[in-house]
């Protein structure tokens, strides 16, 4: 099934370094089209990881799985599900995010504390940013750009801007309020991916912005809290099981989940992992 565009898209410039960025005129909404499902999957079981209320998780290229724990420990398992490192922040706080897509770094955001931390693909720290020292303002949710920059969402004056760690200051910042308009936005998840920004309200549906921060499109599916991406689809979890949708067909198709009571589905090239509150269930697909 293909999913219709309400208008032409908005014409994008590119702001210059620490400039703002414009919101632009209305963007395409994509029109969410009737369910469809497609047959089971074949969802091989390989492992039980028993891990009491599994908190934010992350995949990294090379098919390995990270997930906190209740203590907000991160825990790093192989593709197989086997136990590699753990992570103890030296200070508690609430892991809001984690992002391992770059395969060099892992980012955990803080967000009790207001901090990101960049650990190593064993689980090292290797550096830290404290968003107090840079911004008045309260970050939700944040994320590494390919490039190293951060994004972040400051839900205070409702922007998104860019953060350049080497020149220590913010060289994006894209304006909200005229998207969002008078709704109440839940901001949940943000990521970057194939040159495309994701900012995922629960309130609302997903906002996407190019990597320079203007805004392109938005696609109406409220009550999510995180989005993955696989190869040229997005998925994200839904009643009728794992929705999957092309970012550039926008067909859709529906994967039926192999157990009930998944909080969160993550899928890699060959194995996918089944989030419930008692742990993960790794399957081979």
């Amino acid at each position: 099934m293909v999913l219709a565009l309400g208008s032409a898209s908005a014409q994008t410039t590119a702001p210059a370094a620490g400039s703002v960025a414009p919101a632009g005129q209305a963007a395409p909404v994509v029109t969410v089209p009737a369910d469809t499902k497609e047959a089971v999957a074949a969802w091989a079981p390989v492992r039980t990881i028993a891990l009491p209320k599994p908190g934010v998780a992350s995949l990294d290229r090379r098919g390995n799985l990270y997930v906190t724990d209740s203590q907000n420990n991160l825990r790093q398992y192989g593709p197989d599900g086997q136990v590699l490192n753990t992570f103890s922040p030296p200070l508690p706080g609430h892991t809001a995010q984690v992002e391992a897509w770059n395969t060099a770094k892992i980012l955990v955001f803080y967000d009790d504390r207001q901090q990101v931390v960049l650990l190593d693909r064993f689980l090292a720290p290797i550096a830290e940013v404290r968003w107090q020292d840079y911004l008045d303002g309260q970050v939700r949710t944040a994320t590494l750009a390919p490039d190293d920059r951060y994004w972040l969402l400051n839900e205070s004056d409702l922007t998104l801007r860019q953060f350049d760690t080497n020149q220590k200051r913010f060289s994006i910042t894209t304006p909200l309020d005229l998207l969002i308009g008078r709704s109440r936005p839940d901001f949940r998840f943000l990521r970057e991916y194939q040159n495309n920004l994701y900012l995922v309200d629960r309130n609302s549906g997903i906002y996407v912005f190019d990597n320079l921060g203007n805004y392109r499109k938005k696609l109406p599916l409220p009550g999510l809290s995180y989005v993955g991406f696989r190869g040229d689809e997005l998925y994200y979890l839904a009643p009728d099981g794992l929705r999957f949708l092309h970012l550039y067909s926008l067909t859709e198709r529906v994967l039926p989940l192999p157990i009930a009571g998944a909080q969160q589905v993550l899928v890699g090239e060959q194995y996918a992992y089944v989030l419930t509150s008692a742990g993960v269930q790794v399957y081979k697909i």
